[in-house]
């Protein structure tokens, strides 16, 4: 049995639509007929599970097409366009296979009598549960071009942050792999030449000589067992940091490293004030926006503190006593909340607070570029400095032995 969308007429000429499953589309006819209703169109409707199933195993989709998507939504909505010809124009347009096929399917979701809150959620996999509640926030209340235009904005705030963060790390990183692969070719293939010339001389090896020597034909005649050895260990780490128990200690460990530590904190300072502002300011209640500021807290630490808050929400005291107890909240932020919470502009503080991390979030960057920079030259400076004299001190020994 499929499921049919219908767009019809009753006894007086109002359109009607919805959906019914049947097992032919004369089958929808008929029971259209013997409901007085006289169809328009009758159109079967791929069911969410298959396409969501077929959609996950391709590729996901970028950041920079679904941000494309949420503005350009919330433009056509804000022009009063209605919302099937928004989706029917965006899926024409959008290039990405898997947004566009998704888009589709939630057209057909409306076009099956389905509301647009409805719609999106049968593609969690594309959009996430804060987009839907809003949405359905956003019907609710009637205002849904401005909570399309709130989300739109916010995802756009996210994105500018996830880019600075990443765009701050590929630097070092590629830095850091690039030195570590010329020292593996130097002290691999390189050192134990030199090393071979001088033993044949008939000159003793000094010891650091001897130490990368050793290192370099230990890797050369079984790499095979260093890369096992490595496999080993970061799966073993992958599945302890699964564990509850590793989870908690690896998230409290990201918090804790210096430089890093503070970045990580501030980052997730700012996503939780965003996400919550603009769940509280769409109209979702707070119960429910605090569950869905939890599932975007990727530490587990401070999720626990949104917990812990939401159970002090539920009992009727505020949040800003419950982050104070936590001591994981630095005191502006709860000092600002409070604010917010006594004069019932929480989304308005919340909002600050968002504004005020992201911009510090910004400096911490760029500082932490000026010295990540630095710290990797100098290492990768040592360590070549170090190979470097592992080969000329054999070269030195031998200009000392020949002036004795």
């Amino acid at each position: 049995m499929s499921r049919f969308a219908y767009r019809a007429r009753d006894t007086m000429g109002k359109p009607v639509k919805g959906s019914i499953e049947a097992d032919t589309k004369t089958e929808v006819i008929d029971r259209l007929n013997k409901m007085n209703y006289m169809a328009t169109y009758v159109g079967e409707i791929r069911p969410s599970t298959k396409l969501e199933s077929m959609l996950q195993g391709l590729k996901r989709v970028r950041s920079d097409d679904m941000l494309l998507f949420f503005i350009q939504f919330s433009n056509m909505i804000n022009a009063g366009i209605p919302i099937l010809t928004c989706l029917h124009t965006l899926e024409a347009q959008i290039e990405n296979v898997v947004l566009k096929k998704t888009v589709r399917g939630v057209a057909n979701n409306v076009e099956g009598g389905d509301s647009l809150s409805q719609a999106f959620a049968g593609f969690p996999f594309i959009f996430p549960r804060l987009f839907t509640n809003m949405i359905k926030a956003g019907e609710a209340s009637g205002k849904l071009d401005t909570v399309l235009a709130r989300y739109a904005q916010f995802f756009e705030h996210q994105e500018d942050l996830r880019q600075q963060v990443k765009g701050a790390l590929i630097y070092p990183i590629i830095l850091l792999c690039a030195g570590l692969v010329v020292i593996l070719i130097i002290v691999t293939f390189v050192i134990p030449q030199f090393a071979e010339i001088y033993m044949k001389a008939g000159i003793r090896l000094p010891i650091p000589t001897l130490i990368v020597y050793n290192i370099g034909t230990a890797i050369r005649h079984y790499w095979y067992l260093f890369v096992l050895a490595l496999l080993l260990i970061s799966t073993g780490i992958k599945y302890y940091s699964r564990t509850k128990r590793g989870t908690l200690k690896f998230d409290r460990l990201k918090l804790k490293i210096p430089v890093i530590g503070p970045l990580n904190r501030k980052v997730a300072i700012a996503r939780f004030s965003r996400t919550l502002a603009t769940l509280v300011g769409s109209g979702v209640p707070i119960l429910e926006s605090l569950d869905i500021t939890r599932g975007v807290i990727e530490n587990e630490i401070l999720a626990r503190v949104i917990d812990n808050m939401r159970g002090c929400v539920e009992k009727g005291d505020r949040m800003a006593g419950s982050l104070k107890i936590s001591e994981e909240f630095p005191s502006d932020v709860i000092q600002m909340i409070n604010v917010g919470e006594e004069t019932g502009s929480l989304d308005t503080m919340l909002n600050k607070i968002a504004d005020f991390y992201d911009m510090t979030v910004g400096y911490a960057v760029r500082r932490l570029t000026t010295l990540i920079e630095p710290f990797f030259l100098v290492i990768m400076g040592v360590m070549i400095g170090f190979i470097m004299a592992s080969m000329l001190l054999p070269i030195f020994d031998m200009i000392k032995t020949l002036r004795h």
